[in-house]
């Protein structure tokens, strides 16, 4: 299944190229090849290196293929290094990036689908574990990012994923939880019907993601209100105390205003009936 991992190497490599040119990498190449180069096998390797991890599998095993490190290497390289910049100049047309993102989104899928049967191999039926082992194969290179900062010399723990996710994570997760529950029977439609629709949803949201030039979240109507069911009672009910405190104290200060008025309209009616008598 580790095969399945680096099939579609090249347009990771690509997609890797598209993040590297526009993130200010170039200049950290120049200065330092050695570090440029390892942070890109990071980002390209970086779902097998995790699921691996996980399994307790040897995190090093994307080394043995040979191919697919001379393959992204050589990427690199021209990436940073080609003669006047031509890579980064090709790279920067809208069309291209079209492609490039479209097959990046088939690859996704792939990589989770086998990230999941991978992990059914070995915990049958453990849907925990599938689902963790598809979301670190599918989004291994963002999940990551902290050891690759660290790597540079940038390490920005504000900019955890686990404290923020991003899009491609929480596309990642979704689609892991899907595929195992097709893996497990659980959903009643057939895998590659399922990986085809998965697919073209990935597609077209990153698509109009690209050339609206805007971040479409369509999964923040969805999280805001499962947050406020899972995890707002303990806010609707700091309310509802505010509320109940700020009403007593007003009728407490009401109440202790009143009572002056009272005893001092009782001495006036006092004061009133002496000098009747």
């Amino acid at each position: 299944m580790y095969t399945t991992e680096n099939s579609h190497l090249p347009t990771h490599v690509h997609s890797w190229a598209h993040f590297v040119v526009w993130n200010g990498a170039a200049a950290m190449a120049w200065k330092n090849p050695l570090s440029s180069w390892f942070t890109a096998m990071l980002h390209c390797f970086g779902g097998g290196i995790l699921s691996c991890i996980l399994l307790a599998e040897p995190p090093l095993r994307f080394l043995a293929n040979n191919t697919n490190i001379l393959l992204a290497s050589s990427i690199w390289y021209i990436t940073f290094f080609c003669p006047c910049d031509l890579v980064s100049q090709g790279y920067s047309f809208l069309p291209v990036q079209l492609l490039a993102a479209g097959m990046k989104e088939v690859t996704r899928t792939w990589k989770i689908v086998g990230g999941v049967t991978h992990a059914n191999s070995y915990y049958k039926n453990g849907w925990i574990v599938m689902i963790a082992i598809g979301w670190a194969r599918g989004a291994g290179g963002s999940i990551i990012t902290n050891f690759e900062q660290l790597v540079k010399g940038g390490w920005k723990p504000e900019a955890d994923e686990w404290l923020k996710m991003s899009y491609p994570a929480k596309v990642t997760l979704l689609g892991s939880v899907i595929f195992t529950f097709q893996q497990t029977k659980h959903l009643a439609i057939s895998r590659h019907n399922l990986m085809f629709l998965y697919t073209m949803f990935l597609v077209a949201t990153k698509i109009t993601m690209m050339i609206t030039e805007t971040a479409i979240m369509p999964f923040a109507p969805f999280e805001d209100t499962l947050s406020r069911m899972l995890f707002g009672w303990q806010q609707q009910f700091s309310s509802c105390e505010k509320k109940t405190e700020t009403k007593s104290s007003f009728n407490g200060t009401g109440s202790s205003t009143s009572k002056p008025i009272a005893v001092a309209s009782d001495k006036v009616k006092k004061k009133h009936t002496k000098k009747t008598e």
